[in-house]
């Protein structure tokens, strides 16, 4: 009986281990980001907001982090303008749940627009795992609208963006 009892805890502990250790998106990015790690849009440190935290994996093999969907999805729609080299895109797009905090595939996610909750930089679209989560943020936080991934176009971004100061040079519609 010893024996089985001891069998069982260390095939549970090697179990537990070995999905701490897993690569993907089950992963524990949180521990690639540093306290060095930057947002290329706005260069805000992005380790000081781990539930806005989103994820770029490029073609290129580098890994971008960012402090938000709205800076995400501007990079996604224009990697060169912040950095990337000609011709990298964007190979695999994450984002957190707001409700669990789990890493999610963002281009199967849904976002709320227009809430009563704010990201680091003000305005941002809150991603969810599905519809029904996204509704009911929407009705809770005073949404105006819920996007699909393949809904939200530059013109998206820049609305949420306009007004903020980002490396150095003013974004359009602010004098």
């Amino acid at each position: 009986m010893r024996m089985t009892k001891w069998i069982t805890a260390v095939t549970f502990f090697l179990l537990f281990f070995s999905a701490q250790i897993s690569i993907g998106e089950g992963s524990r990015v949180e521990d690639e980001v540093t306290n060095e790690s930057r947002c290329p849009v706005c260069s805000m440190f992005v380790a000081k907001y781990p539930q806005w935290l989103t994820r770029i994996n490029m073609s290129d093999g580098n890994t971008e982090f960012f402090d938000g969907v709205k800076d995400m999805m501007a990079y996604y729609f224009s990697p060169q303008q912040f950095g990337a080299a000609s011709g990298v895109t964007a190979d695999e797009i994450y984002v957190r749940d707001y409700y669990s905090l789990d890493w999610i595939d963002a281009k199967n996610a849904m976002f709320v627009l227009g809430s009563d909750v704010y990201g680091p930089m003000g305005h941002e679209l809150v991603p969810f795992a599905g519809r029904p989560g996204a509704e009911s943020f929407l009705s809770d936080h005073h949404g105006s609208r819920i996007y699909s991934f393949s809904e939200i176009t530059p013109e998206v971004i820049e609305s949420l963006r306009r007004g903020h100061k980002m490396k150095g040079h003013m974004m359009s519609g602010r004098n």
